[in-house]
């Protein structure tokens, strides 16, 4: 299928370092266009369907895109004017061309494909990465275990991540089988499990916060099978290490480290894997045991696509990426995640940029003023809550605010709750005291009446 998605766009004009675009659930369709988009010199470009559909076309027109492979939902969402091959319709049928076909081999750092990274608020940045370094990435993962072969993964997160992007990649190349889900929801996960025996999954937190709530069907569901549990993409708690390890307690769970500027592999799990450089960087100091985490990595990107002043602000002189990551480094070499250097927090597996979040409710025309941050979430580790002020003399209500995040933001960044304050408290310094408002939004999150607090659910 992937060679007959290769002799297809050859044949229909596209030329080597075009850039084809996937916008799709996951299905088979979508690795055979990405595969083959690939094999024919072309670049391919998975695309969030979670984003706003200005922010979608944003990112095919940053990424110069030739061409669009979508599922029927999200056809309505590609632009008018970029030819659109449709996965549920005959359109697929009639670009494939079986046959035989030369792979194209690329030349040194030659780019295989685009990843945005996530954007809170329409301004994706483009991450190109190459054929050589992907290959690497893909078989790391394959040696990392000697008999891949006869593993069946369940794959459930998007596509359009590198999780399972490259968990995909692996099974393929390691001549696994692999379970393919259309998107991620717990009961019909855990029947995939139970029906074709699954033996590894790999996912984010969140999709195990929420296998653990099915507590009825996982009371009746065998799901022996399972041998290895691979978590990545958010930090990994304890709690529920301990609950994935009473699902499925005969099972190895692990938790990897990466990014998807570093391509994305890094640590698995808690030591920097073969071939990877890896330091702390606190107050100029490069051999600290706790600071900033900066890596090269085999697979590392070059730069942000058409993002120069970006890419200063990330790369060092000698070619690390400052990953904004804080880590710490014990005495035996294990690496422990501390927290962000920044504001940013992730929920569900998704980074959210508390500032795009309040830019982007400050452009309401009743918002004057508006500050998020997080709370705890069990489920998806991390949640936003925005504090707002209302313009003078107009009335704003909790739920006007979240629905007009939920219209002109991505769902994963919307605030699960919202409280209208008369001011932002300040600190010492005349800014928002950050540190004030999310020990206020614990509370807000935590007890009173929604009634009470102006929440939104």
């Amino acid at each position: 299928a992937a060679r007959a998605v290769a002799r297809g766009l050859v044949a229909r004009g596209h030329r080597r370092g075009d850039r084809i675009a996937i916008l799709s659930a996951n299905r088979a369709e979508y690795l055979a266009a990405y595969l083959g988009t690939m094999r024919a010199g072309m670049v391919a470009v998975p695309v969030s369907f979670k984003l706003p559909r200005d922010t979608v076309h944003y990112v095919l027109e940053d990424a110069e895109a030739r061409l669009v492979f979508a599922d029927a939902e999200r056809r309505a969402a590609c632009p008018p004017g970029l030819p659109v091959v449709e996965l549920d319709r005959d359109g697929f049928a009639e670009l494939l061309d079986p046959g035989p076909f030369d792979t194209v081999r690329p030349v040194e750092d030659e780019v295989a494909m685009f990843l945005y990274t996530s954007g809170s608020t329409g301004r994706p940045k483009g991450v190109p990465l190459s054929h050589a370094g992907q290959l690497w990435a893909v078989m790391h993962r394959a040696r990392a275990t000697s008999d891949l072969a006869r593993h069946r993964f369940l794959v459930a997160a998007p596509l359009y991540h590198m999780n399972a992007l490259g968990t995909a990649k692996t099974v393929l190349a390691s001549h696994a089988s692999m379970v393919l889900l259309p998107q991620f929801r717990a009961a019909p996960y855990i029947e995939a499990i139970a029906r074709y025996r699954g033996t590894w999954l790999s996912g984010v937190p969140t999709m195990l916060a929420l296998v653990a709530r099915e507590t009825d069907l996982l009371a009746r569901s065998d799901l022996r099978s399972v041998e290895r549990v691979g978590v990545g993409s958010a930090p990994l708690t304890q709690a529920l290490i301990e609950t994935v390890k009473r699902i499925f307690p005969g099972a190895l769970v692990t938790n990897g480290y990466g990014t998807t500027e570093t391509g994305p592999i890094a640590f698995g799990p808690g030591y920097p894997v073969e071939d990877i450089r890896a330091r702390l960087v606190r107050d100029g100091d490069r051999g600290a045991d706790e600071g900033e985490l900066e890596l090269w990595t085999p697979a590392l990107m070059q730069g942000y696509h058409h993002l120069p002043a970006k890419t200063a602000g990330v790369m060092t002189e000698d070619g690390y990426y400052r990953t904004g990551d804080v880590m710490r480094r014990d005495e035996h070499g294990f690496y422990y995640f501390v927290g962000r250097a920044d504001d940013m927090f992730v929920c569900g597996g998704e980074n959210i940029y508390p500032g795009e979040v309040e830019r982007m409710l400050e452009r309401h025309p009743g918002i004057q003023q508006a500050a998020v941050v997080p709370v705890s979430d069990e489920v998806r580790g991390q949640k936003p809550v925005a504090f707002v002020v209302a313009a003078p003399g107009v009335a704003v209500t909790a739920g006007m605010v979240k629905d007009f995040a939920l219209a002109h933001g991505p769902a994963y960044a919307h605030p699960r709750h919202v409280e209208l304050l008369a001011e932002l408290p300040l600190g010492g310094t005349g800014k928002v005291d950050r540190r004030l408002l999310i020990e206020r939004a614990e509370a807000l999150a935590g007890g009173a009446p929604a009634a009470e607090k102006g929440e939104s659910r």
